[in-house]
């Protein structure tokens, strides 16, 4: 009975917890957050400008969207282009427009490219000069994308083409004799002119069932005056009218490389916007300043053939085999 009335008049006191275990006051959580927030966009910023100065300064991957290195680069082809290997120009940084994202991602507006060019600025911080037959990307002047191409004339070279046959010095290049090959998987992109259909659009070109065709190039192997040599596409044979097309870059020049600045030519070379072409044409405009060079082509990291679609199972189906790995450094003859 009297440990009931001790009980009922209070004289034993619930416990009650430290005053430390009901936390920190709200405000001071809310800071909390907000540090480790800021910790997040902070290791965010710092990682996204790692990889832009890595793609700006070291090296980038490149798609090649077009026909116009045939045969060794497909559409499709996932390649690495090293930056460096020339030295720095105005064009080498890598900055991203969220401008242009935004329009070609949710406005779906065809944009130039999704990155900044900054303005001209002559000269290459330690530049060097490409070699004869580097395959390297290259900014048209006055436009905001990227070519792809390989340097066939250096600054002081006399350079011409007569009947699709390249002159340089006065001196044709060596050519190998015309022989055929089957670029199996082919997946071909339909050229600028919808009438032109797409290289292997020519009699004889494309054989096997739709999705999995293989593509029948002409092809001339090229020889420049270093030794340096790579396979090239020859759809008019040597003979402009006669063959199964007519290009007018297969008769230009004669014209002299300026100072600091390369003559380029796609290795399709009737399939090529390049140093031949107009810059109205969607062409390089004759010889380019070296500033606009933008790196040197590698190696093939892997390649595409256009079957993949957002289901996973075609992931695998959708890659050519055989690709990865491929240097894009031409052979030099000994």
């Amino acid at each position: 009975m009297s440990d009931e009335l001790a009980l009922n008049d209070g004289e034993f006191e619930p416990a009650t917890a430290p005053a430390d275990a009901a936390g920190p006051p709200a405000g001071d959580k809310w800071r909390a957050r907000a540090r480790a927030t800021w910790r997040e966009i902070a290791g965010l910023f710092w990682l996204v400008l790692a990889v832009l100065g890595f793609h700006s300064f070291i090296a980038k991957p490149f798609y090649i969207p077009s026909e116009s290195m045939l045969p060794g680069l497909l559409v499709g082809d996932q390649l690495v282009v090293t930056k460096y290997a020339y030295g720095w120009s105005f064009i080498s940084p890598t900055i991203p427009n969220p401008v242009a994202m935004w329009h070609s991602l949710v406005q779906h507006r065809q944009e130039e490219s999704w990155g900044v060019q900054l303005p001209f600025v002559h000269g290459r911080l330690f530049g060097r000069m490409p070699e004869r037959g580097d395959v390297v990307i290259v900014t048209p002047p006055g436009r905001n994308t990227d070519y792809i191409k390989r340097v066939v004339g250096l600054p002081g070279d006399r350079i011409e083409v007569r009947n699709g046959v390249l002159v340089i010095n006065n001196v044709p290049v060596k050519r190998g004799p015309l022989h055929y090959v089957d670029v199996a998987d082919y997946g071909g992109m339909a050229l600028p002119a919808p009438e032109q259909g797409t290289t292997c659009d020519i009699p004889g070109g494309l054989q096997g069932p739709a999705g999995k065709q293989t593509c029948r190039l002409p092809l001339v192997r090229e020889t420049l005056p270093n030794g340096r040599s790579y396979e090239t596409v020859d759809l008019t044979h040597g003979e402009p009218g006669t063959g199964p097309l007519y290009y007018e870059g297969d008769n230009y020049g004669p014209i002299v490389v300026p100072k600091d600045h390369v003559f380029l030519m796609g290795d399709n070379r009737e399939r090529s916007a390049d140093s031949r072409i107009s810059l109205d044409l969607g062409g390089l405009g004759g010889p380019v300043p070296w500033e606009y060079i933008g790196g040197r082509a590698e190696f093939i990291t892997f390649s595409k053939n256009g079957h993949a679609t957002w289901n996973p199972l075609t992931w695998w189906n959708g890659l050519r085999g055989g690709r990865a790995g491929i240097s894009l450094h031409p052979a030099r003859d000994k």
